[in-house]
């Protein structure tokens, strides 16, 4: 089943107030007046699918536009897949999607019933529907469209080779970029080298080793009061055991006194059991304190005042002192500064190596890249003869029997993300014409028909289910009219297809005829859209033809259309 918008629910959006827009399978045609609101038919479908979202096209005094589309599609197929893949639902080949925009410009959607990013319907779009308005034939006139329309018309053939000539581009670039640095910088790259061996050299001539920053703090301290050290221990050594130089009748040292608590105790500690604990918790005071007494006396032996080495210890403090003050806080953080400065020193040693590994790569990659260049040119070059007479058989069925377009390549001296190749659509008005660029040598009326003719031309090598076209017929009439909408029937027999027009000729071709009618209450515009029967049809194509729905004159006319078309129609 071929997958195609089934209806299109449109409220809030510009002059719209609230529309419901039932399509054909095949060929649909939207008309109105001027302001009606044709064009918010197409602005709405593009944003079903993913479109920018423009506050401004919020229906004034609403407070958001709410577009809802139902599509017909293959429950076994792509799309339905990809709606199963983030969870969605297509219910008996019914698929529902929803976008709303506030006024405040906030955007949502939703897909088979699930909340998803607004770029979920630009990817489900590729596969479905081609929207064309009139900026998108101004974006085909740019040089980089153009190329982008060869290689899609080129397909699968161009495909791989392209990926392949990206992958090559991508990567010489980036080689050309890292050897640009390393050249134009190597000044600045070996001033950063002296810089980092004259650290490293004086931290190695240093040899700090991890705390030894605090270790000689320590040692300085302890240096430095050596004398008031000494004394201190020496001073508690003798009030706990005593001077034993002093005579009867100096004062009792601290373990005497405990020793005589300790008797007074002992002696009637039979008569109360507390006071027997108190006694043994005196016995090892008096343990404890000769224990200190001995510890005081060997600590002030070894306290010695030593200048020589309480120098030494300055010096080595200073010369750390120095390293930390230009490569960090403590000696840790210098010893980290000269591991991560040698892995830098040997990464711009090695610049050289790496400057002559690299110019070998980027050559190779310059060889391989003008073999894949060559191959897409070559590629693109039979493809630009058949795109060129595919569309100029198109113009002639579209009224441009003379007319010929060919697509001119040349090529660039630089590689480019794409290649080399530099396309130009052309176009020659008739045959003593030279080839000109689309926007000088088609007029407005014939690059809207170029315009036609190419996306026919697309439609048969890369085919999507659904075509809408706002205003492709923009400065065409007469013959030229006629033909674009016998065109656009036949294309409607493989796809659907939607248009907003304002030519009688081409709506008379339509399977389906919607008109945007506005009603005007005082100050207040509102538009909707009406599906037409018959004599509907030909009232309406009255109106567009002699600006009167009911002109004799015109609907005869408009009959007159209806049945050619009808006639035209069983033809194609």
């Amino acid at each position: 089943m071929r997958p195609r918008v089934e209806e299109v629910r449109i409220q809030g959006l510009g002059v719209i107030d609230e529309a419901v827009l039932e399509l054909s399978p095949g060929f649909t045609v939207v008309t109105g007046e001027t302001g009606a609101g044709k064009t918010m038919v197409v602005t709405g479908l593009g944003l079903l699918f993913g479109g920018r979202a423009d506050p401004a096209r919020v229906r004034p005094g609403a407070d958001k536009t709410t577009i809802e589309g139902t599509l017909l599609v293959d429950p076994a197929g792509r799309a339905a897949q990809q709606v199963f893949d983030i969870g969605g639902e297509v219910e008996d080949g019914e698929l529902i999607i929803s976008r709303t925009v506030s006024a405040e410009g906030r955007s949502r959607a939703w897909l088979g019933g699930r909340t998803v990013p607004v770029g979920t319907l630009t990817y489900l779009a590729e596969e479905l529907v081609a929207v064309h308005g009139q900026m998108d034939q101004q974006r085909l006139l740019q040089p980089g469209k153009q190329r982008a329309a060869l290689d899609r018309y080129a397909g699968d053939e161009l495909v791989k080779p392209l990926r392949a000539y990206e992958q090559s581009y991508k990567r010489h670039k980036q080689v050309g970029e890292l050897l640009a640095e390393l050249t134009t910088r190597a000044r600045e790259r070996a001033q950063e080298a002296d810089v980092l061996r004259f650290g490293l050299g004086e931290i190695e001539k240093a040899d700090p080793k991890a705390g030894e920053d605090a270790e000689l703090k320590e040692e300085a301290e302890r240096l430095s009061h050596a004398d008031a050290l000494r004394n201190a221990a020496t001073t508690a050594h003798t009030a706990l055991l005593g001077d034993p130089m002093s005579g009867p009748e100096a004062a009792q040292d601290a373990v005497s006194l405990v020793g005589t608590a300790r008797s007074a105790v002992e002696s009637v500690r039979e008569f109360d059991p507390v006071l027997g604990g108190l006694a043994e918790r005196l016995a090892e005071a008096g343990y404890l304190i000769n224990d200190v007494a001995t510890e005081l006396a060997a600590y002030a032996e070894s306290v010695e005042a030593d200048p020589a080495r309480l120098a030494a210890v300055q010096e080595r403090r200073s010369v750390l002192t120095g390293l930390v003050r230009k490569y960090g806080a403590d000696v840790a953080e210098v010893l980290d500064w000269a591991r991560k400065s040698a892995a830098r020193l040997t990464e711009l040693d090695g610049d050289d190596d790496r400057i002559e590994e690299l110019t070998r790569e980027h050559d190779e990659l310059t060889e391989r890249l003008t073999e894949q260049a060559g191959e897409l040119t070559r590629i693109r070059m039979g493809t630009a003869e058949r795109f060129g007479e595919a569309v100029t058989e198109e113009l002639t069925a579209l009224a441009m029997p003379h007319a010929r377009v060919s697509v001119e390549i040349t090529k660039s001296p630089e590689f480019g993300p794409h290649g080399v190749d530099e396309v130009e659509l052309r176009m020659a008005a008739h045959p003593a014409a030279p080839p000109l660029p689309l926007n000088k040598g088609a007029s407005g009326g014939e690059l809207s028909r170029v315009m036609l003719a190419i996306e026919v031309v697309f439609a048969g090598a890369d085919p999507v289910p659904t075509f809408v076209f706002d205003e492709v017929d923009a400065g065409v009439g007469g013959k030229a009219a006629v033909e674009i909408g016998r065109r656009l029937a036949k294309l409607a027999r493989t796809a659907q297809v939607i248009v907003v027009t304002h030519l009688p000729q081409v709506a008379a071709f339509a399977d389906q005829h919607l008109v945007v009618e506005k009603a005007s209450d005082g100050s207040i515009v509102r538009s909707g859209v009406v599906t037409l029967d018959r004599e509907g049809r030909a009232r309406e194509l009255s109106r567009m033809l002699a600006g009167l729905e009911d002109s004799e004159l015109g609907r005869a006319h408009a009959e007159e259309l209806l049945s050619l078309a009808a006639t035209a129609k069983a033809v194609v």
